[in-house]
């Protein structure tokens, strides 16, 4: 198998196909679709290849057959038959201008109305949209494909504008209420976003639209999984170790067998040989970070969250639920489920190294506020846990905690829970891409955090203390007998306890024993 060129950055399946490009082929969830139903919608995170299976959607029903030569659906289409496409996508614009999104529909709904040689006869949008509908489908005699792209963008963008964001959300609601009330012009309706809106809050209209996100059938409908990279990346595997790339770029599950990487990340890979984390550093999670710390959700939590279907549908402008916001953005995924009386539980977690260690950087660096100072801090860490010199790790603890701006405390009593501190802690490990369980259960308890690095093994209590208790944390440490369970790796066991004063707002007690 010879090499290609990789894809990246391209969206448009003609540029793809017609430039000798990778391409996992998709059009098998295509057919199914088509074989059993009619209006669909799909959340996936941003840079997921949601806009790539809108345009593939659009060129299939646009007839051009020679795009799809080799691939499932070829055989399985009539290619006599072209279907009229409304396209909208969402994807650029500056939607927290409340003007600006009804001025942004209606000038896409001009540009395909002139394409066709419509002359539009309204200048609101619902209306012009209901109208190109019915003229396309007379005008040609075939039923319209109606793709959207981005849906929720102009929602998204404008969270920070609430105003904003409620006009634009009400203003969609009325648009794709539109898609209903045209049924007998739409041949198929597909629409793709990052969130999932409630039903009532934005597709009240729209009732007949199937949600497949979490259908396990689905599963692998955008992204790549381990069997696409051993066969259409073949030639791009060698010299890179298969174990390290599931590490750091594999993991997302929506439900099915297979987990899949992100695309992005994965093409450039590829195109760089390093290991990076591409995908995150598209995106600045600030809303996220802030959300995070607002609501006291301890880093330690991130990686064990549990929701139900509904949560995890849960997303509006006034009502974003923590797991929704995490899950349905990426930073999140599905580790396991459960049925409890019916009803559907999700576990959720990091997908893989890539997110875990970049959300945490991201939120130190909330913390932190000194790009540079938390550097030497994660760097100086690793030095000295190699070193196994505890003396210099309380006092780089010490630093940890002093580095964080008194301002942050002001008006926040986010001192006084264990949970912080521990987070604190939990990030700088995780940071570094450290192998660690919180929580890690035995026949005794719980241990607050467990490090597995250089072939040893480090066991952390954490306790928040009015004065200094004598030694609480290690005692717990000890009594609980948390050891004993790690025995049987015949690695150095560790024990550290550490105390935090609400006083000081920083270390009061550090103990190391060898278990």
């Amino acid at each position: 198998m010879t090499k290609r060129r990789l894809p990246i950055g391209i969206q448009t399946f003609r540029e793809m196909r017609e430039d000798n490009c990778y391409y996992v082929d998709k059009t098998a969830y295509i057919r199914r679709l088509l074989d059993q139903g009619k209006h669909y919608f799909l959340s996936r995170p941003r840079r997921f290849g949601k806009s790539l299976f809108l345009d593939t959607l659009k060129e299939l029903f646009e007839g051009n057959e020679p795009l799809f030569e080799g691939l499932h659906i070829h055989d399985h289409w009539d290619w006599q038959v072209r279907y009229p496409v409304v396209r909208l996508s969402f994807g650029r614009g500056n939607f927290k201008d409340e003007s600006y999104l009804h001025a942004n529909v209606m000038a896409q709904l001009h540009t395909i109305a002139e394409e066709a040689g419509i002359a539009p006869h309204y200048d609101t949008a619902p209306e012009c949209f209901s109208d190109l509908i019915r003229v396309l489908h007379r005008q040609g005699g075939q039923r319209v494909a109606v793709l959207i792209d981005e849906y929720d963008k102009p929602i998204l963008d404008a969270l920070d504008v609430p105003e904003v964001a409620r006009a634009n959300r009400d203003f969609l609601r009325g648009l794709y209420a539109t898609i209903k009330d045209s049924d007998a012009h739409i041949k198929f309706t597909f629409l793709t976003g990052v969130s999932k809106f409630s039903k009532v809050s934005l597709f009240s209209g729209l009732n007949n639209l199937k949600d497949i996100t979490l259908d396990t059938r689905y599963s692998a409908i955008c992204g790549y999984t381990d069997a696409d990279l051993e066969r259409v990346f073949a030639p791009e595997l060698p010299g890179l170790d298969r174990d390290e790339i599931r590490d750091w770029y594999n993991g997302y599950s929506w439900r099915g067998e297979e987990r899949v990487y992100n695309p992005f990340d994965i093409l450039l890979l590829f195109d760089s040989r390093e290991f990076g984390a591409y995908w995150f550093e598209t995106g600045t999670p600030t809303f996220l970070i802030e959300t995070l710390f607002n609501r006291r959700v301890s880093s330690l939590k991130l990686d064990d969250m549990i929701g139900s279907n509904d949560l995890l549908s849960t997303f509006d402008v006034d009502e974003i639920a923590t797991e929704a916001l995490l899950f349905q953005t990426g930073y999140l995924t599905i580790t396991s489920e459960e049925n409890l009386g019916g009803k559907s539980l999700y576990w959720l977690g990091y997908p893989n190294r890539e997110v875990r260690q970049s959300l945490n950087e991201s939120l130190l660096d909330y913390l932190v506020k000194d790009p540079s100072e938390q550097m030497a801090n994660s760097v100086q860490l690793y030095r000295l846990l190699e070193a196994n010199d505890f003396a210099s790790l309380e006092t780089l603890f010490h630093a940890f905690f002093a580095s964080i701006p008194y301002e942050w405390y002001t008006n926040n009593d986010i001192a006084k829970f264990e949970g912080y501190y521990a987070s604190v802690f939990y990030s700088y490990f995780a940071g570094l891409g450290l192998n660690i369980t919180v929580e890690d259960s035995s026949s005794h308890g719980r241990v607050d955090m467990a490090v597995h690095f250089n072939d040893n093994i480090y066991l952390f209590e954490f306790k928040v203390v009015e004065l200094a208790s004598e030694g609480a944390a290690m005692a717990q440490l000890q009594e609980k007998g948390y050891a004993d369970k790690y025995r049987g790796l015949d690695q150095p066991i560790y024990l550290i306890g550490v105390e935090f004063s609400k006083d000081t707002r920083n270390i009061t007690a550090f103990e190391v024993a060898c278990a």
